[in-house]
């Protein structure tokens, strides 16, 4: 799955890139697209574009490939409406994060899911990234939510693979674990993952998505080699606050500009250079 980018050009949705891409995602092999997350830069669209970018994706997907909405909020209410609203523009689930800055306890976490999930029938990833959160979601909370029908899944980004293990332990084998980041693809899966939601798949999706298919395929041995082989670019992809890298390396390949809304910036010089030296060495520049 990709962590889908949101091309901008003067300020304004590039639309004409953001279907290219998904064309090219499509053809490369992604099996599922996740536009409006971190790397969709989320945080910074109004609610009429979050809604269009989904309904974009949607539209040019045309159901080759199953569309993942991001639609989490750290307002219980706007969660809803954002789940409410993918749904209608023929998401076919939504990944939801944990609420950011309001630091929830637990119960509220829960409570929060619970709320989202009553809104709705549509299948929802849960999404826990500490490091952009401020607040861990356990394993406990996890499984607690698990039990409600339409929440499927996780996206974990903790990095911290014991507590993977835990929730694969606490949840049992219907409940998807899907690693969010990147460098921990491989063993996560090896563990009992069912895939990736990557920021990298975004400049070889290709490769990301041999290496996922020859996983399950049951060729270990190549998807291990092929996660190793990837690895200077997950590291590359976090040089800077993601997506700024990921922005930066798709505007020198040609696929769209290197535009971003501040706060977010362009990438200094110093890494720019560092990250121009990692795509030579793997033969994308």
């Amino acid at each position: 799955m990709v962590a889908l980018v949101t091309p901008f050009r003067d300020g304004q949705v590039d639309e004409k890139s953001l279907r290219e891409l998904v064309e090219w995602q499509i053809t490369s092999g992604t099996d599922v697209l996740t536009p409006c997350g971190t790397t969709g830069e989320s945080a910074t669209l109004s609610h009429e574009e979050h809604d269009r970018v989904i309904r974009i994706v949607v539209e040019q997907a045309k159901r080759r490939v199953k569309v993942l909405a991001g639609a989490g909020s750290n307002a219980t209410d706007e969660a809803v409406r954002l789940t409410k609203e993918a749904k209608k523009s023929g998401a076919d689930g939504v990944l939801s994060i944990t609420p950011y800055y309001n630091k929830p306890t637990q119960e509220g976490l829960y409570q929060h899911f619970k709320a989202i999930a009553a809104s709705t029938d549509i299948p929802i990833i849960l999404y826990n990234v500490p490091g952009r959160t401020s607040v861990n979601m356990l394993p406990e909370t996890v499984a607690r939510c698990a039990k409600i029908d339409n929440i499927v899944g996780i996206k974990e980004a903790s990095g911290n693979l014991v507590q993977v293990l835990e929730i694969l332990k606490e949840c049992g084998s219907n409940f998807d674990v899907i690693s969010g980041e990147d460098a921990l693809n491989f063993p996560i899966m090896a563990c009992g993952g069912t895939g990736s939601i990557s920021v990298t798949a975004n400049i070889v999706p290709h490769e990301m998505a041999a290496m996922c298919d020859s996983f399950f395929a049951g060729d270990h041995e190549k998807a291990r080699g092929l996660h190793e082989k990837l690895l200077p670019l997950h590291e590359a992809m976090f040089f800077e606050t993601n997506p700024i890298p990921v922005k930066t390396a798709l505007s020198l390949m040609g696929k769209c500009s290197a535009e971003m809304r501040l706060p977010l910036c362009p990438m200094g010089e110093t890494n720019l250079g560092r990250l121009k030296k990692v795509l030579k060495e793997h033969k994308i520049l």
